[in-house]
């Protein structure tokens, strides 16, 4: 098994596997929704909207 196998659901709720990412560049974060660092998630949507933009 490697880190591609891994089973995640998207934000749509599908569910998928990391292997459609293999060979791109990826920013994985582990969050909680309900701790105190949700302030971040701010930056992440600015990288984010980076990322799609530059393909």
């Amino acid at each position: 098994m490697s880190l591609f196998d891994t089973e995640l659901v998207t934000l749509d709720g599908e569910k998928t596997t990391l292997a459609q990412w293999q060979g791109d560049v990826l920013l994985v974060v582990n969050v909680a929704s309900k701790c105190g660092l949700t302030p971040q998630y701010e930056a992440l949507k600015i990288y984010r909207k980076r990322g799609i933009s530059s393909g």
